[in-house]
């Protein structure tokens, strides 16, 4: 708890271009959680080196991921926003957690497999590690709550198996998270294999709307999605190319598949097609506008970048030195 309210901790890798799946599935929900929650949002760039990043590139998208947590309506006055490299506690109570966690605890983790066999020339120790460092991320700020799709919840499940862990020795020093069970965010899949997630590391990139595509491309893209051969709009498992497109216009309306299938009744799959691109082109739109008023401010992007990387420090520090006295490591002289 922080301030009457319990803490809730997410973050986004700064690597590639957002999606409308990023946005539609997990940074639009984000802005309202403000409300109810303390928040603290990250720009994940520490876990961006696991795989080899271009610096002046990996730098510019940072940037360009916390402008783009505002643009969607995070307020950094209400929610903390920061780059995990700017608050060094991350990596510093990873190394103590390393000394918690058991190999066949990380052994047994699916991602470390699926990224391996996708990078198999650079099978690294951070790599390895990665869910520690998440374990970290999160329990530095005593997290309550962690937003966390299906694939990322084996990583949840570690961080709290180390939690209790370190608490049976040491007492009650890390809040056992819980994943959030709010309002889910939509599942947006891929427009050229509905039958996956819609993913910023798509090799084909007509598969994924990117937040700063133009109208064009958008509409463009959106008619070259895969449906079927069924020549009708409906709801259903079987047609997952039409069913991801009834769900993408549904997240941009608020309107129920319902009530979305019965518009779209007699009307062919192009008209579907240019409707839902034409509706995320206008809903993208404000978004866009907003990210280049922002990029344009530089004062302002610098001072919430500063000011948000010592709220966050200052947090996570009081979680690193209650750990660091715990296991013996000498206090700090003050003063």
């Amino acid at each position: 708890m922080l301030d009457g309210k319990k803490v809730l901790f997410s973050g986004m890798q700064s690597t590639g271009n957002l999606t409308l799946g990023n946005y539609l599935g997990a940074l639009k929900n984000w802005v309202k959680l403000a409300d109810e929650y303390e928040c603290f949002y990250c720009v994940v760039d520490e876990h961006s080196i696991t795989v080899r990043q271009d610096p002046a590139t990996l730098r510019k998208r940072a940037r360009a991921l916390l402008i783009l947590y505002i643009a969607a309506g995070i307020d950094p006055e209400k929610s903390c926003l920061y780059y995990q490299s700017h608050v060094s506690a991350h990596a510093e109570l990873a190394w103590i957690l390393n000394c918690f966690t058991y190999m066949g605890e990380m052994n047994r983790m699916t991602q470390f497999k699926d990224k391996s066999a996708k990078h198999a020339d650079n099978i690294n120790v951070g790599l390895f590690a990665y869910p520690v460092l998440m374990a970290a991320d999160i329990l530095l700020y005593q997290s309550d709550i962690v937003p966390v799709g299906s694939d990322q919840l084996q990583h949840l499940e570690i961080t709290r198996d180390i939690a209790q862990r370190f608490n049976n020795i040491y007492g009650d020093v890390f809040t056992i998270p819980e994943p959030y069970v709010g309002k889910v965010g939509a599942r947006i899949m891929s427009l050229q294999e509905p039958s996956k997630k819609m993913s910023k590391s798509d090799e084909n990139p007509n598969a994924s709307i990117y937040l700063m595509d133009d109208r064009d491309t958008i509409i463009r893209k959106f008619k070259r999605a895969v449906t079927d051969s069924e020549a009708m709009i409906a709801y259903r498992e079987e047609q997952p190319g039409i069913r991801n497109l009834i769900d993408i216009y549904c997240a941009c309306t608020n309107k129920t598949s319902g009530e979305a299938v019965k518009e779209f009744e007699g009307r062919g799959y192009g008209d579907l097609k240019m409707a839902v691109g034409e509706t995320v082109a206008d809903v993208l739109l404000p978004l866009q506008s907003r990210v280049a008023e922002l990029s344009a401010d530089k004062a302002y992007i610098d001072s919430v970048i500063k000011n948000n990387a010592e709220k966050a420090a200052y947090y996570a520090n009081k979680t690193l030195r209650k750990v660091q006295h715990k296991i013996g490591f000498p206090d700090r002289v003050r003063g």
